[in-house]
């Protein structure tokens, strides 16, 4: 007996080292990853300062505040030097407070410096020539890591640029940044283990929401002209809502981008731009939808921007809504569609009411299932050998729970089975997928449903539509206690429908008061933490949405650019 004791208790301290180990190897590639940012953003620092005193005179504010189109047309005609521009930019980046204030910098590429000796090689100045463009964390660059916020991907460099970021070198552009992320990439929020929380320049208590927050905050903060994010559930369009950017989404298959696991889905991710004003977006789509891409990725439809599309003068039929009835957004979101609807009208565009149907059956049986429909397992893979961020654990948490616990805690609140499906905080009530066959019916549910609301559009013969987006700002930790808040973006990606996000206002002192009569759907404790999430955002950006049929980005860019020249009208 005492032999068996002793080799229990041997066993037991074999565990406890073989963990101890483990969380030292980990702590220290996590510290590894730190110090060579760092000692990144110490020789950007020596750049800056050795250009600074090469040229002394540059007007760095007046090259900043210059709109994309216009810092684009200098660089062609030469007024301004890709050097000029460049160097500018990373000074803005490296001052403290766009990096050191908002932690949104993942890492600097040093290559930059030879991608501006590439590009005045090329016979023809693309359409970016000399911009200098970020790019999120894990949109693949030769050289550098994709990390997605994870230590099991922090030991394998990319071995070749993404097609991405090919065409945007074929261009002209100059990637200059890589940007933080959440990890995982699953959130809304942007803290990873590894490179820590990403704040929001506007308001330093506030998120700059996510996946694409370090996107979000650099170029809000004036560290960058040009970023391009991702969006499964709202990646790109939460960001931008929260830091007061124009963000778009196209249809997934109209850009290519890098693969990764993380994200490969039936409800599919599509990469695209985020920057200050929309006329930066219609450029940038126009200088990826070209020759070079198509010849890059045959599997990218050969379809170049239609700039005739976006120019166009002729009126809009456009559908509206300002609530989806899943989750009620605060009253000042509310108010930006309902003040843009009226614009619109009197600007001469017909306003449709619409009515997105069943919401509450897409957030729960469509998009989240597909999410966890092996009930979680694989994206608890991702976290082997890793350090779970505090603003997933309660996700994580609830995708550990042994298959019989959630059967039990489903039977227990089965009175309030209404409640749950309305708006389902926990994944671990969501119900997976238990065969092949469910999951290919699963798949089945989610054309009929995308065939249903194309039908419902044509019928109502709208062109677009103008919806709420969530916002304004989350205080940071808030969006891991409300996954499901992000209904208004995510039906999109469900339909994988163009969408983009236009700042029309900002939150006032009106607002903030109504906000304390705010009930939500049910005054429930979700309900309130949407309050406590949203409150103290006088002066933050609200924004809206529009969104277009499939492979119509061109009439999705048209409604932003109607909506913005509407708002700073007023």
């Amino acid at each position: 007996a005492s032999a068996a004791l002793a080799l229990l208790g041997g066993s037991v301290a074999a565990l406890v080292l073989w963990k101890c180990l483990g969380k030292k190897t980990i702590q220290k590639k996590m510290e590894e990853a730190r110090r060579t940012r760092d000692e990144g953003m110490k020789k950007m620092a020596k750049a800056v300062q050795q250009f600074r005193e090469q040229a002394p005179s540059v007007q760095t504010d007046a090259i900043l505040s210059l709109p994309l189109l216009e810092l684009a047309g200098r660089l062609r005609e030469g007024s301004l030097s890709p050097r000029t521009v460049l160097y500018t930019y990373l000074e803005r980046v490296s001052a403290l407070e766009v990096t050191q204030q908002t932690n949104c910098l993942r890492h600097f590429i040093p290559e930059c410096e030879e991608q501006l000796q590439e590009i005045q090689q090329h016979k023809e100045k693309g359409l970016l020539y000399g911009i200098p463009v970020s790019i999120k964390d894990h949109i693949g660059h030769k050289g550098h890591l994709a990390t997605c916020g994870l230590v099991q991907c922090l030991g394998t460099l990319m071995e070749e640029d993404s097609v991405l970021v090919k065409v945007l070198k074929r261009q002209g552009a100059i990637p200059f940044a890589m940007t933080n992320v959440p990890q995982s990439l699953f959130s809304y929020d942007c803290s990873n283990p590894i490179f820590g929380q990403t704040l929001n320049p506007l308001n330093p208590q506030k998120s700059p929401g996510g996946s694409s927050g370090g996107e979000g905050a650099l170029i809000a903060g004036g560290g960058s002209i040009l970023g391009i994010g991702s969006d499964i559930g709202g990646s790109i369009r939460l960001p931008s809502s929260f830091c007061g950017l124009c963000g778009l989404k196209p249809t997934a298959q109209r850009l290519r981008w890098c693969g990764c696991l993380l994200l490969s889905h039936p409800v599919p991710c599509a990469v695209g731009p985020m920057a200050r004003d929309v006329d930066s977006l219609a450029l940038c789509m126009k200088a990826l939808l070209c020759q070079e891409m198509f010849q890059l990725d045959p599997s990218v439809p050969p379809i170049p921007f239609n700039e005739e599309v976006y120019s166009s003068p002729t009126p809009l039929r456009v559908g509206y809504y300002d609530t989806d009835s899943y989750f009620p957004l605060p009253p000042c979101m509310r108010r930006a569609v309902k003040e843009t609807r009226c614009a619109l009208q009197a600007a001469g565009h017909q306003l449709v009411p619409f009515s997105p149907p069943r919401i509450p059956y897409v957030m729960t049986e469509l998009f989240l299932k597909t999410f966890f429909a092996d009930g979680g397992r694989a994206w608890l893979d991702v976290f082997t050998g890793d350090t779970v961020d505090p603003g997933l654990k309660p996700q994580v948490n609830s995708c550990k729970m042994p298959r019989l616990v959630k059967k039990l805690l489903a039977l227990l609140l089965k009175p309030l089975q209404f409640l749950l499906l309305l708006k389902l905080k926990d994944v671990a009530m969501i119900s997976t997928c238990r065969s092949v066959k469910e999951m290919w019916n699963h798949h089945h549910q989610i054309q009929v449903y995308r065939s249903q609301f194309i039908a419902l559009w044509k019928e109502l013969q709208l062109d677009v539509v103008l919806c709420p987006v969530l916002g304004p700002a989350f205080t940071t930790g808030y969006p891991g206690k409300l996954l499901t808040a992000i209904s208004s973006t995510m039906l999109y990606n469900v339909l994988n429908f163009p969408a983009g996000v236009v700042p029309v206002s900002t939150v006032t002192e009106a607002d903030e008061e109504e906000l304390k009569l705010y009930q939500g759907c049910c005054d429930d404790p979700w309900d309130q933490t949407l309050k406590q999430a949203v409150s103290g955002a006088v002066g933050m950006p609200v924004a809206v949405q529009c969104v277009a049929l499939p492979w119509q980005e061109e009439l999705c860019l048209r409604l932003m650019k109607e909506v913005e020249t509407l708002s700073r009208d007023e």
